[in-house]
């Protein structure tokens, strides 16, 4: 049986290269994608009506993921197809084939004329993965598989190291990057030579020309909060919680997030868009969050799953069902095509992890065509923040937007003067 594949993963397959970067949509097949170039590369030949072998032996095969995705065994059912396993006894070939987690990377640094796939893409930064990165490329063939390759030209660096256009981080550094001089932080003024950056980044980039036949309808829920909650929370820098002082902006914003968050009509706008579906994917931020939706009243006929910190449980196999994700747990690595209903109950910071989570449900395979994303947020200062930020593509910046609000101006009420509280 020939290995199946749609055009635009052919096109990729023709533009890839050692080193490179495989960027594609959530959704859009890049593992498949990147084994059948792992296949070709190992004189596999494509465009047959029946398999045809690779040499033997291939190279061994290593691919660095999620340990959601190794736990799940999603790049086993990959590997089918291609005839090959983690299993010798299942293997047709002689080779080693192993998938493990970017937190076991360090274990794979004496490889030696093998094959890599880094999936989920985790070289940023100059820490232990990016070590036993660097380690790895100089003696094997690798590829990246990536959604959103990098923000800001600092993400690439390990990857233009790695292949060769920079001596180490030092040199790019030197080469391309000014700080700012009246930071108290090495904070990145601007940088030189933008040109060759562009043209290294278009080097490594391929980009698989996916379009999607699904429609994705996003609506963003209004909902109401106690606004003398949090106005108070504000004006008085107490944690009703601690009965303590607020001392950092991040415990500022996750009280303020905590008084938004945990009010009834939110819950009661979640259980309006329940009725409209019998499955659902709920994403959620904090354990107060879990254990709020933990109980409420779903109905006795709906069956409740929870991937998160404490509990690792499968997607439901039966006809209404609930499932309780935690965004930094269950962003990327696995996929439903059960649901066509996503609901956010409350925001991330970050824009790449909403990103990652809508496309859970927006895969190739799913059998629906509308899919519906449903933001639930208030008209809070803190919330609408988030929205901006993430509208921007960007990531929400506690101190930045706690210190904003801490320098507006004053106001005069009855001769004497007022911190002017936030926006609600």
């Amino acid at each position: 049986m020939a290995i199946p594949l749609y055009d635009y993963q052919r096109e990729a397959i023709k533009e890839m290269h050692n080193g490179c970067i495989l960027c594609g949509g959530v959704g859009s097949g890049k593992s498949r994608t990147a084994l059948a170039y792992y296949y070709v590369q190992q004189d596999g030949v494509l465009d047959t009506d029946e398999y045809s072998p690779m040499g033997d032996p291939p190279k061994d095969l290593y691919i660095i993921t999620t340990a959601r995705k190794r736990d799940t065994l999603e790049w086993e059912g990959e590997l089918i197809p291609f005839l090959l396993s983690t299993d010798p006894e299942h293997n047709l070939y002689s080779n080693k084939v192993v998938i493990d987690s970017w937190n076991n990377i360090g274990k794979y640094t004496d490889a030696e004329n093998a094959f890599f796939i880094f999936d989920e893409q985790r070289v940023i930064g100059s820490g232990a993965w990016v070590k036993a990165f660097y380690k790895i490329c100089e003696k094997n063939d690798w590829i990246l598989l990536s959604a959103t390759p990098g923000d800001k030209w600092e993400d690439y660096i390990p990857v233009f190291v790695a292949n060769g256009f920079y001596k180490n981080k030092s040199q790019f550094i030197r080469e391309h990057v000014v700080y700012s001089r009246f930071s108290k932080f090495p904070k990145v003024d601007r940088y030189l030579n933008t040109g060759r950056l562009i043209r290294l980044r278009n080097s490594v980039l391929v980009n698989m020309d996916f379009k999607r036949r699904t429609i994705s309808h996003h609506e963003d829920v209004f909902v109401s909060y106690n606004i003398s909650e949090y106005k108070d929370l504000i004006r008085n820098r107490w944690n009703p919680w601690t009965n303590k002082p607020i001392k950092t902006a991040s415990e500022l914003c996750y009280s303020l997030r905590k008084i938004v968050n945990s009010d009834q009509a939110r819950v009661v706008a979640l259980m309006e868009i329940l009725e409209k579906t019998p499955r659902a994917i709920i994403f959620y931020n904090f354990d107060y969050e879990l254990e709020l939706l933990q109980n409420l009243p779903y109905g006795e006929d709906v069956e409740v799953a929870e991937w998160n910190g404490h509990k690792h449980q499968p997607i439901p196999e039966s006809e209404k069902w609930i499932y309780l994700v935690q965004y930094n747990a269950g962003a990327e690595g696995w996929n439903c095509i059960k649901t066509d209903t996503i609901i956010f109950y409350s925001q991330n910071y970050s824009y790449k992890i909403m990103e990652q989570s809508s496309g859970r449900i927006d895969r190739l395979n799913t059998p629906y065509s509308d899919l519906y994303y449903y933001h639930l947020k208030s008209r809070s200062g803190i919330d609408l923040a988030i929205s901006r930020a993430l509208s921007h593509k960007k990531k929400f910046n506690e101190s930045g937007w706690v210190k904003g609000q801490s320098n507006r101006t004053p106001r005069v009420i009855d001769g004497g003067f007022e911190r002017q509280p936030l926006a609600s």
